[in-house]
């Protein structure tokens, strides 16, 4: 249960950060995306149903044939470059650096998890 609301509550804060990745360039968008989709597929078929049937967010994170080997490197290189930036430029306490930090490993997981296109 207590498995369950986290992994929601994961799947909720990505995806409100991957929302606001679409209209701020800064942000990354699909990382986030598919860091709720997975959060959501483990957590609650109804979210994660939703999510990837959605009208605008499902493009994002249908990855039926997979994500290029190129696309999964930039992926990750995007959010490790703009977590690390603003980790080391912009957050002051140590807490918070620890956890974007966390964030960044966590969506590279995810990512790497994704089936690879051939």
């Amino acid at each position: 249960m207590i498995a369950r609301t986290f992994l929601i509550s994961i799947g909720f804060i990505s995806l409100v950060l991957g929302i606001i990745g679409i209209f701020l360039p800064i942000m990354p968008t699909v990382p986030f995306l598919l860091l709720s989709a997975y959060c959501f597929s483990k957590s609650s078929k109804t979210i994660h149903n939703w999510l990837i049937n959605h009208r605008l967010l499902g493009r994002f994170v249908k990855v039926d044939e997979g994500i290029p080997v190129r696309v999964k490197i930039l992926a990750i290189s995007f959010v490790w470059l703009s977590i690390s930036s603003s980790a080391i430029f912009i957050v002051k306490d140590n807490h918070l650096r620890i956890l974007l930090f966390t964030i960044a490993l966590f969506i590279t997981i995810v990512i790497l998890y994704q089936k690879t296109r051939k």
